[in-house]
């Protein structure tokens, strides 16, 4: 799972909006994957997930995910953004 979610933070590198794409293992849980995504707005988000390349990892993760929780947060600011 964490192959391909590198494999679609790689694509993510040439998809305008996209500011930030980390895939992370917490220390307390190596069974988890976090995905840290910064977004210039929703509708450049939801435009990535129309692309085929991100159809086809999708429709390869889909049988490995067991849940998903969306926490969603607005930055203000900081190294990296």
């Amino acid at each position: 799972m964490v192959e391909m979610l590198l494999e679609a933070a790689s694509g993510m590198k040439s998809v305008e909006g996209c500011d930030l794409y980390v895939v992370n293992i917490p220390d307390n849980d190596p069974n988890s994957i976090w995905v840290t995504e910064i977004w210039s707005d929703p509708s450049t988000h939801q435009a990535s997930l129309s692309l085929d390349e991100a159809k086809v990892l999708i429709q390869r993760a889909r049988p490995l995910i067991a849940g998903i929780e969306q926490i969603k947060l607005r930055p203000q600011g900081g190294k990296g953004i």
